[in-house]
């Protein structure tokens, strides 16, 4: 991230997927660029899942997919130029999105931090006109190198196996891979033995090497690093978020006393946020950050409690321009915005599920 000019007063940061855009890129360019590669991704998917929730494997995180992915996709030809039409054919910014990071934008130093890879990041920064120099995501350069003839065919028939094997199903609760299913055991055995032997010797491997996806950890830094870079207190930032590689910063922030947000969060994200919205908009994000602005977290505990139009208009924490746009959208009530406790988090669950899946589409991988 290369030195911003800092606003007085307080830092917003926000999640992009989900948040900010509704399709999930990565799937969508391995669909896109390798034969089947909608299954492969998933199944890859599932295999991280066992990795970085079940065995924890040292060096594995939410996340890595983006990582696994990669000899493949350049297998099958990907470069930096393919990788930035697709994301730029693509993206889909959720309802609302574009003006609430440039309105917010004028009060408050705003921030990305993404898992996605720089292509994508870049042409969402582009399309909603926020500065690419304050975002924070996985580098990568698919043109860094070149592979023989031979280390593409051995790519593509290992994808081909892969794309043969059943998604792992991992049961709530399963602590140990030897917990699940006879199959699911050998699909994770035999996915081991393509990554951490015979991929290893190959020059593509580069890319499980060398690139670091910007997952819970990183996230969690990032906003650290943001605010002692602007000489913010972390009271004083507020994150949106809304899956597992957010959990992390909504976790930092929230115990650091500013304002966890999730949007259409799910189980992780919903565990380590004060707040949640549920909406199809994200009007009620721009709101949420000038009541913040304004009061600070305290501001926002006190008008969550009374969440209404009437309450809204009549605190005077929020610009009348804003007011009437939601009015608009939303004319018998505001998108709810809940404070989290563990009484309430199975009914915010499944709200916060049904609108993820409205405004996402999302496929469970």
């Amino acid at each position: 991230m290369d030195e911003v000019m800092p606003f007085e007063g307080k830092i917003f940061v926000s999640d992009l997927q989900g948040p900010i855009t509704t399709n999930d890129n990565a799937y969508q360019v391995t669909s896109s660029i390798v034969e089947n590669g909608d299954r492969l991704y998933r199944v890859i998917s599932r295999f991280e899942d066992v990795l970085a929730n079940v065995s924890r494997k040292d060096g594995i995180k939410a996340g890595d997919t983006l990582r696994l992915i990669l000899p493949f996709l350049k297998a099958y030809g990907a470069t930096d130029s393919s990788l930035l039409r697709l994301s730029r054919e693509g993206l889909k910014i959720v309802p609302g999105a574009d003006k609430t990071m440039r309105y917010v934008q004028e009060f408050m130093s705003s921030f990305i931090v993404s898992t996605s890879y720089e292509h994508y990041v870049g042409a969402a920064c582009d399309e909603i006109r926020f500065p690419f120099e304050n975002a924070f995501c996985t580098r990568l350069s698919m043109d860094m190198f070149e592979v023989d003839e031979w280390e593409v065919e051995t790519l593509r028939t290992l994808a081909q196996e892969i794309v043969r094997m059943p998604l792992v199903n991992i049961p709530p609760n399963v602590r140990h891979v030897r917990d699940l299913k006879q199959e699911d055991r050998i699909t994770v055995k035999r996915l081991e033995e393509i990554f951490w032997n015979e991929m290893t010797d190959l020059s593509s491997y580069q890319f499980i090497s060398q690139v670091n996806p910007v997952g819970g950890d990183e996230k969690a830094t990032s906003v650290v690093e943001i605010c002692k870079r602007l000489s913010v207190p972390l009271e004083d930032c507020m994150y949106v978020g809304d899956g597992i590689t957010d959990a992390r910063a909504l976790q930092v922030v929230r115990r650091s006393g500013g304002l966890a947000v999730a949007f259409n969060g799910n189980q992780n994200a919903l565990r380590e946020a004060e707040f949640a919205i549920t909406s199809d908009n994200t009007i009620v994000t721009s709101m949420l950050a000038e009541i913040f602005y304004r009061s600070g977290r305290e501001g926002v505990l006190e008008l969550v409690e009374g969440w209404g139009h009437d309450t809204l208009r009549q605190s005077g924490m929020v610009h009348d321009y804003l007011l009437r746009e939601c009015f608009r959208l939303f004319p018998e009530a505001p998108p709810q915005v809940r404070r989290l406790n563990k009484d309430n988090l199975p009914e915010l669950l499944e709200r916060s599920l049904e609108l993820r899946r409205k405004v996402r589409g999302e496929l469970l991988f």
